[in-house]
C-alpha cells in the first residue's frame, strides 16, 4: 500500500509515493529560489516519500533551451542547498533529476548519437565524437557528486522519453558503427557506463535512479526483449531504483493526456518488475489512491510516480492516511495549466489548483473581518470562489437556478477522454460541504437578495452562442449543450459548425467510446499493435469559418491529439465557409464564392458562448459587486480562467 515504507540497499523511503520529475519554470535563475523552495515544502509536508526535481543537464550542450538550468558548479550547489533542506525538515527524500536533452536540445549546439533531426526540432545535432561521449560521462558523474554535497538523497538518471541517453539506445536515432553503435550491448553502453561512472563518485546510501525507456513508441525503437536486457545491466552497474518512462516526445500516441484511461500504462512497470530484483516504479495517469494501490497490491510495482496529481493537491497522502481521499482536489489530465504553460515559457501551475507554482504570489491567508458574501452561480468559477471564500473565514451562501450544480463542469464530464471532470465536480461540491457554504439550488438571483450580503460575486457562466443561418422545412440548428445531455435525435449525416475546443470536442462525443477501455485505447493508438480502423457509421463534416488550420488555438499537447481522432474517424474538414441556410436539402454554404450544398441531416453550432447577462442586471449591480468567469468575459473561457479568478476575487474579499 502508498503507506508503507521501501527499505532499499543503503537507504529507506517513508511511503510508496513519488513525486515524478515536472519543469515548473521555476528552475531558472535565482529570483525564483524561493518560489521553488515553497513548491517543494508543499509537496513535502503533504507526505510524499521522495521528490524528483525537474531536469538539469550536467552540461551547457544537454540544456534544453539556452536559458535552461544545468548542475554543474559551485554556485549551484549553494542555491540548490534551499531545497534539499527544506523537504529533509519535513522527512521528505529528494533526488536531482540530470537530463541531457540530445537532439532535443532546442539550440544550434545540441548533440546526438548520429545527426539525424528530430521531427520537434528544427535543429540538426551534431554526431558526438569518442571525446565528447567521454566527458559527457564525466560530466554525468560530477554533476551527481556535487548534487550529494548539495544535500540530495540521489539522482534520477533520464533515459527515456528520446532525451540523449535514450537515443542512443534505439536504432531509430543511433546509427554509430564505433562501439556506441549496432550491437544492443554498444547502443546500451552510454547508459552503462554513465551509471558505473556516477557510482563511482558517490557514496553507498546515495540512490541512482534510472528512468529507463519501457515503450519508445516510435519507429524503430528499443524491443520489448532489448528493454529487459538494458534493465539487468542497469541493475548490475549500480541502479537503486529503475523509473518507467513511456513514449518519445515525438511519438503520436497519447500517454499522460485526459483521453489516456487512467493506469493505462501499468503493464510497463510490470515488464520490468518481472526481471529486475531492484524497485520498480509505475507512471502516467495515475491520480487516486485507489489505482495506485492496486496497481501495488497487484505486484506491478514497488512504487507509484505522480506528477501532476501533486499540483493539483500537494496534500494528497496526508488526505489519503487520515482516511480523507474524498477531500483530494483531483488531478484530470487537462495540461492546460503545467505542460501547456511550460511550453510557452510560462509557469507551471493547475487548472484546479492555480496557487499551484505560485504558493508565494496567491497565498490565501485567514481573513481578519469575516463577511456575509453570495456567489450566484454554481459551476467552477462558483464553485471554487466559495470554497475559497470559505477557506477564509468568510461566511458563504451560494445559489445557482438550476436544480444541479456544476455549469460546464456536467457538459465536460460527458465528453469521451474528459470523465476526470467528474471528479473534480466531485471535490467542489464535498468541499462546498465540508466547509460549510450554504449552497441552495434552483433560486434565482434579485437585487432584493443582493442587498443582504457585505459582497455579492456573480459566477453566473455562459450558454452557447445560437447560430443565425436561415433554416426552413422543420430544421434547426442544434446547440451543442443540448447534444450533449441528448436532448435530442441525431442523423448519420453531422455538420459541426465550428474548430475550437468545443467543434473538438463534439468529435469525440459524436465518435469516441465513453470511460474507453485500455484494451481499445491500445488499438485505436496502435500501441504495440496494429492500428484499428475506425468503425464510424457517421458522416461527419467540420467547418469553419475562417482559413487555416482547424484546431490552431488547442493547447500545445493536446491539439495534436484532437486533431489524430477527427482524422482518425475521417472526418471532413472544410475551412472558409460561410453558412447559407439549412433544409432537408442539406446545408448551403459558399466556399470561394461558389455555393455547395452538403448533404446532412443535422448541424450542431460549436461557435462559441455568451455571457448569461440575463441571471443579472449589469445596470443595477449592488454597490459591492464582483464578476468573475464565464459572466465577465465570454470569450475563450474555460475552466482554468474560471478557478484562477475565483482565487483571485477570493482574495481580494
Amino acid at each position: 500500500m502508498l503507506e508503507q515504507k521501501l527499505q532499499l540497499k543503503n537507504s529507506e523511503l517513508r511511503n510508496r509515493l513519488v513525486m515524478g520529475s515536472m519543469h515548473t519554470g521555476l528552475e531558472e535563475g535565482w529570483h525564483n529560489r524561493k518560489r521553488l523552495r515553497a513548491f517543494y515544502e508543499e509537496r513535502a509536508k503533504g507526505g510524499v516519500g521522495l521528490i524528483i526535481t525537474g531536469g538539469y543537464s550536467p552540461n551547457l550542450r544537454g540544456k534544453l533551451t539556452p536559458i535552461s538550468s544545468s548542475f554543474n558548479s559551485r554556485y549551484d550547489v549553494i542555491k540548490h542547498r534551499a531545497y534539499t533542506d527544506v523537504v529533509h525538515q519535513h522527512d521528505g527524500k529528494i533526488c536531482l533529476q540530470l537530463l541531457h536533452a540530445g537532439r532535443y536540445a532546442y539550440h544550434p549546439f545540441n548533440v546526438g548519437p548520429s545527426p539525424i533531426k528530430a521531427p520537434i526540432n528544427p535543429y540538426t545535432p551534431k554526431s558526438m565524437s569518442l571525446g565528447m561521449i567521454k566527458n559527457t560521462i564525466r560530466d554525468f558523474a560530477k554533476s551527481a557528486y556535487m548534487a550529494e554535497k548539495a544535500g540530495y538523497d540521489g539522482v534520477e538518471i533520464m533515459g527515456s522519453e528520446g532525451y540523449l541517453i535514450n537515443e542512443f539506445m534505439a536504432p531509430h536515432t543511433n546509427q554509430r558503427k564505433d562501439e556506441y553503435g549496432g550491437s544492443l550491448e554498444n547502443r546500451m553502453r552510454l547508459a552503462i557506463n554513465i551509471v558505473k561512472a556516477v557510482r563511482a563518485k558517490v557514496s553507498d546510501k546515495f540512490i541512482i535512479v534510472f528512468r529507463l525507456s519501457v515503450m519508445d513508441l516510435v519507429p524503430n525503437g528499443s524491443t520489448s526483449d532489448e528493454v529487459t536486457v538494458q534493465a539487468r545491466a542497469l541493475e548490475d552497474a549500480g541502479v537503486d531504483i529503475l523509473n518507467t518512462g513511456i513514449g518519445w516526445h515525438e511519438a503520436r500516441v497519447p500517454t499522460i493526456a485526459s483521453m489516456v484511461p487512467p493506469g493505462a500504462f501499468r503493464e510497463a512497470s510490470k515488464r520490468l518488475k518481472d526481471v529486475v530484483d531492484i524497485p520498480v516504479v509505475a507512471v502516467n495517469r495515475i491520480n487516486t489512491p485507489d489505482l495506485a494501490n492496486n496497481i501495488l497490491d497487484k505486484g506491478e510495482a514497488d512504487l507509484i510516480s505522480m506528477a501532476r496529481p501533486l499540483l493539483a493537491d500537494p496534500e494528497f497522502f496526508n488526505k489519503y492516511t487520515q482516511n480523507k481521499s474524498e477531500q483530494i482536489n483531483i488531478c484530470i489530465g487537462c495540461n492546460q495549466g503545467c505542460l501547456d504553460h511550460v511550453f510557452k515559457g510560462k509557469r507551471a501551475t493547475c487548472l484546479v489548483n492555480p496557487q499551484a507554482g505560485f504558493e508565494l504570489d496567491y497565498p490565501l491567508e485567514k481573513t481578519k473581518s469575516p463577511k456575509k458574501v453570495l456567489v450566484v452561480g454554481a459551476g467552477p468559477a462558483g464553485l471554487s470562489a466559495s470554497c475559497y471564500l470559505a477557506q477564509k473565514g468568510h461566511n458563504v451562501t451560494l445559489i445557482d437556478k438550476n436544480k444541479h450544480a456544476g455549469g460546464q463542469f456536467n457538459l465536460a464530464m460527458r465528453v469521451p477522454g474528459k470523465e476526470d471532470f467528474k471528479l473534480a465536480l466531485k471535490y467542489f461540491l464535498n468541499e462546498v460541504e465540508r466547509l460549510g457554504v450554504n449552497l441552495e439550488l434552483g433560486r434565482e438571483y434579485s437585487a432584493q437578495i443582493g442587498k443582504q450580503y457585505d459582497e455579492v460575486v456573480f459566477a453566473t457562466g455562459v450558454s452557447p452562442r445560437l447560430s443565425k443561418i436561415e433554416c426552413s422545412d422543420g430544421k434547426r440548428v442544434l446547440a451543442y449543450d443540448e447534444v450533449i445531455r441528448k436532448e435530442t435525435e441525431l442523423g448519420d449525416k453531422i455538420a459541426i459548425l465550428g474548430a475550437g475546443g468545443i467543434g473538438f470536442d463534439m468529435v469525440a462525443f459524436l465518435t469516441e467510446p465513453e470511460n474507453q477501455s485500455i484494451a481499445d485505447f491500445k488499438s485505436q493508438w496502435g500501441i504495440e499493435q496494429q492500428v484499428a480502423p475506425s468503425t464510424e457509421k457517421r458522416k461527419l463534416y467540420m467547418l469553419k469559418r475562417s482559413a487555416g488550420r482547424f484546431g490552431s488555438g488547442l493547447g500545445k499537447t493536446t491539439g495534436w491529439i484532437h486533431r489524430a481522432v477527427a482524422k482518425h474517424h475521417q472526418v471532413e474538414q472544410i475551412a472558409g465557409c460561410e453558412y447559407i441556410s439549412f433544409s432537408n436539402k442539406g446545408l448551403v454554404v459558399r466556399i470561394d464564392g461558389q455555393e455547395q450544398t452538403l448533404d446532412v441531416d443535422t448541424v450542431i453550432a460549436c461557435i462559441g458562448q455568451t455571457s448569461n447577462e440575463s441571471d443579472f442586471n449589469r445596470e443595477q449591480l449592488p454597490e459591492n459587486h464582483h464578476v468573475i468567469g464565464g459572466a465577465l468575459l465570454a470569450s475563450a473561457i474555460d475552466a482554468k480562467r474560471a478557478i484562477f479568478e475565483a482565487l483571485q476575487v477570493a482574495r481580494k474579499i
